[in-house]
């Protein structure tokens, strides 16, 4: 049965995982989940995968290695800011 997560509620799906996890057995697990964004999605599983770490020490590490390989679409348009203007 797959599922879908919000990026916005990353934490909730990878504090599932008993940690630490190697990135095999994280991709694994997540290998039927789905990341929406703004503007897209993409396979969760494949975006631990696509980390260079080999083991996630925390639910911490792994969602900051997940964000460093977000495509750029994941994090809203390029040159704009959240920032008042």
């Amino acid at each position: 049965m797959s599922r879908e997560v919000k990026l916005s509620r990353l934490d909730s799906v990878l504090t599932d995982l008993s940690y630490p996890v190697e990135r095999e057995v994280a991709a694994e697990s997540f290998e039927d989940t789905t990341v929406t964004f703004a503007d897209g999605e993409a396979n969760l599983g494949e975006l631990i995968s696509d980390t260079p770490a080999e083991e996630f020490d925390s639910f911490e590490e792994l969602r900051d290695e997940i964000n460093n390989t977000l495509p750029r679409e994941a994090v809203g348009e390029p040159y704009q800011s959240e920032g008042e203007g």
